[in-house]
């Protein structure tokens, strides 16, 4: 029997003891690097390699080069297919950032992410044209827990946002460059697959309401265009799909919620009630 998990891949052992083995020696020679002319105690007073380490961290979070070339060759992919009518990059034109036109005459847009546990998973709109709105999560970072940050997106950051801000998200789609690498083994490749086919989050119809609409039930394939597209497309199997079940109620005036993934009719992961501190009511 499979194991139950929020997603199938992880963070190798391997990999977290490599990395956590080189930040302990990094941080340990880090006042012999460099020509900062410090010595060791001034090194370690000023500051040096901790503002090191943010500059870097924002290059990394600034560069979407990667992100943005992975996307497009999968939609590129797709129109060549016929599964999607044509598609564009929207930029900073828009709060979103791809435009997807299906041939069913829908309009699908889609939101780029990173490894969704940071607050920038928060900050999205729904166009009021888009028949279906999507985010995309591509983690540029090989150290990162896959299971920790899509269940830390899904319900510490946007269970939470639509039933506070009411937006309503159709669906989450966890696929990148990392997939199947080294450092995050995939399951789906021992089925066959070359390349490892997305992680595919369906979430409910409506959003979440504690008085009119506590349980709205998830999406099924067929409403989402671009999902099944997708599935078709990449050959996605059912083990892919998931369903993201948002509940919410009032408990002595707190606003609370609970959130539930299933994959094929089991449920892989529920998250205890858990209030909702931010929400106005």
């Amino acid at each position: 029997m499979a194991q139950k998990s929020v997603i199938p891949c992880l963070l190798s052992a391997e990999t977290s003891k490599r990395i956590g083995d080189y930040a302990d020696a990094l941080a340990a020679g880090a006042h012999s690097l460099g020509d900062h002319g410090l010595s060791r105690e001034e090194f370690e007073q000023s500051g040096l390699l901790r503002a090191a380490i943010e500059r870097l961290r924002g290059r990394q979070a600034a560069s979407m080069t990667d992100k943005r070339e992975f996307i497009a060759a999968k939609l590129k992919i797709m129109q060549q297919e016929g599964a999607i009518a044509a598609w564009s990059f929207s930029g900073s034109a828009d709060r979103h950032d791809y435009e997807v036109r299906m041939p069913n005459g829908r309009v699908c847009a889609i939101e780029a992410k990173g490894c969704l546990d940071g607050n920038n998973t928060n900050i999205f709109e729904r166009p009021p044209h888009a028949d279906e709105f999507l985010i995309w999560s591509l983690c540029q970072n090989p150290g990162a827990n896959p299971r920790h940050n899509v269940w830390s997106g899904i319900h510490t950051r946007l269970s939470a946002e639509t039933i506070h801000r009411k937006v309503h998200v159709d669906a989450l789609i966890v696929w990148d460059m990392l997939c199947g690498s080294a450092g995050r083994p995939c399951p789906k490749l021992e089925a066959g697959f070359k390349e490892p086919p997305p992680c595919l989050y369906l979430f409910p119809r409506s959003v979440s309401d504690p008085r009119n609409n506590p349980s709205p039930p998830p999406r099924q394939v067929e409403e989402v265009s671009f999902v099944a597209a997708l599935m078709k497309t990449f050959s996605c199997q059912q083990s892919s799909l998931n369903q993201v079940q948002i509940e919410s109620k009032y408990e002595n005036n707190a606003l609370m919620r609970r959130t539930t993934i299933v994959r094929n009719g089991e449920e892989q992961k529920q998250s205890r009630w858990t209030e909702l501190r931010r929400a106005g009511r």
